[in-house]
C-alpha cells in the first residue's frame, strides 16, 4: 500500500458473548451482558456484537431484546442463515446482521461461510434483511471466490476471518502466520476494490491486532473472547482501552 494512502478511523466492535457464557455457567442473571455492553461503550467501543446461536449456549433471546431496548451503540447481530434467525432479526431490525457458519458441535466459529457454494440460497436469505434496513455482513475466509460471491449476492460488508493467522502466531508457526497475514492484506484490498466495506475478526489479541489494524481498507475489528478474558485480570474498561490504543497506534501516520 502506498504510504500516502490515508488511513480512515478504525471502529472497534466488542463481542459480549462470553459474559453470557459465564452467566449461564451458574444459570442465574449475573454477570449481565447488557451491563458489559454499557461498560464497553464507556470504554470507547464503537459497537456491540452478539451471536445468538441455535443452541443458545451464551447469548439468549432476552439478551437481544434488552440490547435493542437499551443500547445507544449499533448492534451487530451475528446469526446463522436459518429461518428462525431471520425471523428474529426481522423482528428486532438491528443496525447490522453478520451471517456466520454454525455447527452445533463446534466450540467457536471454525471458519468462514461457504458463500460460493450457497450463492443463490444466501442471496434470497439476505434480501429481506437488506430490505428491512439492516446492513448485511458476511463472515468469510480471505478467499477471492468467497469475496466475489458475497459481492454478487448484495452484501454491503464482508468480515474476514482472522483465526488462522492468530492461531499460527500463537503456535509459533511463523511462516504460516506471515502467509496468512499477506492473504488477509491482499483480500482486504481486493474486497475494497469491489466496493465492499471490509471488517475483520476472530482470535485477535494485543499481540496480533496491530498487523491487521494497519490495513487501510479495514474499517472495523470485532473482538470479544480475548477482551472478556483479559477483563478478568485488569477490568473491562482497561482491557478495551488498551486494545483501542493499539489499534490507533497501528493507524497513526508513519
Amino acid at each position: 500500500m502506498p504510504a500516502t494512502q490515508p488511513l480512515g478511523k478504525l471502529r472497534l466492535g466488542v463481542n459480549i458473548d462470553h459474559v453470557a457464557t459465564v452467566r449461564n455457567a451458574r444459570g442465574g442473571a449475573y454477570p449481565d451482558p447488557i451491563r458489559a455492553a454499557r461498560i464497553a461503550e464507556e470504554a470507547g467501543a464503537d459497537g456491540i456484537t452478539a451471536h445468538l446461536r441455535e443452541d443458545r449456549r451464551h447469548i439468549s433471546d432476552d439478551d437481544i431484546a434488552r440490547l435493542m431496548d437499551t443500547l445507544s451503540l449499533p448492534l451487530n447481530f451475528e446469526m446463522a442463515a436459518t429461518p428462525e434467525m431471520q425471523a428474529i432479526a426481522l423482528r428486532h431490525k438491528p443496525h447490522a446482521v453478520c451471517i456466520v457458519p454454525e455447527k452445533r458441535e463446534e466450540r467457536t466459529t471454525e471458519g468462514g461461510l461457504e458463500v460460493a457454494r450457497e450463492e443463490n440460497q444466501l442471496a434470497h436469505f439476505i434480501a429481506p434483511l437488506r430490505d428491512a434496513g439492516c446492513r448485511v455482513s458476511i463472515f468469510i475466509a480471505a478467499d477471492s471466490r468467497q469475496i466475489e460471491a458475497a459481492h454478487r449476492i448484495g452484501a454491503a460488508v464482508i468480515e474476514l476471518h482472522t483465526g488462522a493467522y492468530c492461531d499460527a502466531h500463537a503456535e509459533g508457526r511463523l511462516e504460516e502466520r506471515d502467509a496468512e497475514l499477506e492473504r488477509l492484506r491482499e483480500m482486504s484490498a481486493y474486497a475494497h476494490s469491489l466496493g465492499l466495506e471490509v471488517h475483520a475478526g476472530h482470535g485477535l489479541t494485543y499481540d496480533t491486532v496491530q498487523s491487521v489494524a494497519a490495513f487501510p481498507e479495514v474499517m472495523e475489528l470485532n473482538i470479544g473472547h480475548f477482551l472478556i478474558g483479559e477483563a478478568i485480570f485488569r477490568g473491562l474498561v482497561p482491557a478495551i482501552a488498551e486494545m483501542r490504543r493499539l489499534m490507533e497506534e497501528a493507524r497513526a501516520p508513519a
